[in-house]
C-alpha cells in the first residue's frame, strides 16, 4: 500500500513539473487594456504643469506577438494663472501597430515598440475664454491630429492578466497647447479570447 501511495505521489509531482502552460499571444487573441499615468512635467503634486492621462483600448495579436491597438485616451494638463489652475484637455482616438522586439522563452515578458496615428479634439478651460479677473484666453478649442511613438513593456501575471508599463511621445498638430507631450504610464490588459 505504501508503495502504491508513493507511486501516485511521484506521478502527481511529475505532472506539476511538466505542466503545459496556456498558449499566449496567438494570432487573433484579443485583450482589453486600461492605462493611466503622468504627462509632460511628470510631477505628482497638483500644481502648474501637472498632467495626467487615462485610456482604454482593444489589442489584437498577430504573428510573433506583434499586435494592433485601437482605443481612446484622455489627457489633461493644468496651467497656472494668478493662483488658479486652468485645464487643457485632449480627447484622442488611436490606431497603431506594436512590433514585439524582445521576449523570454516562456512568453511571460515582452518589449514592444509601437507607432500610432492619433486624432481628436482639444479644449482649453472647457471652452470658457473669459477668466474671473476679466482676462481673456487666446487659446481656442481645436481638432488635433498627429502620431505617437510608444515603448511598451508587458508581463503576464496569469494567462488572462497582463501588466503594462509604457513610455510614449505624442506629436499633435492643430492645437494651441504644444505639439509634444511625453507620457509615462502603467496599465493592465485582460485577455478576452
Amino acid at each position: 500500500m505504501k508503495r502504491l501511495l508513493f507511486i501516485i505521489l511521484l506521478f502527481g509531482v511529475c505532472l506539476t513539473f511538466n505542466r503545459a502552460h496556456a498558449q499566449r499571444c496567438l494570432p487573433g487573441m484579443r485583450g482589453i487594456q486600461l492605462t493611466g499615468g503622468l504627462s509632460d512635467n511628470m510631477r505628482w503634486k497638483n500644481g502648474d504643469g501637472f498632467g495626467y492621462h487615462a485610456g482604454i483600448a482593444v489589442s489584437t495579436y498577430t504573428k510573433n506577438a506583434h499586435h494592433w491597438v485601437v482605443g481612446a485616451e484622455y489627457l489633461e494638463k493644468r496651467y497656472g494663472y494668478r493662483d488658479c489652475l486652468y485645464p487643457a484637455s485632449q480627447f484622442t482616438g488611436e490606431g497603431g501597430y506594436y512590433l514585439n522586439f524582445l521576449s523570454d522563452r516562456k512568453k511571460t515578458f515582452f518589449a514592444a515598440l509601437g507607432l500610432s496615428a492619433l486624432a481628436g479634439y482639444e479644449t482649453v478651460n472647457w471652452g470658457e475664454s473669459l477668466l474671473p479677473d476679466g482676462s481673456r484666453l487666446t487659446d481656442e478649442d481645436n481638432f488635433i491630429y498627429g502620431g505617437a511613438l510608444t515603448l511598451e513593456l508587458s508581463a503576464y501575471v496569469t494567462d488572462k492578466i497582463v501588466l503594462l508599463v509604457n513610455g510614449r511621445q505624442r506629436v499633435l498638430f492643430g492645437g494651441d497647447c504644444g505639439k509634444f507631450h511625453t507620457q509615462v504610464g502603467v496599465g493592465i490588459r485582460f485577455m478576452i479570447r
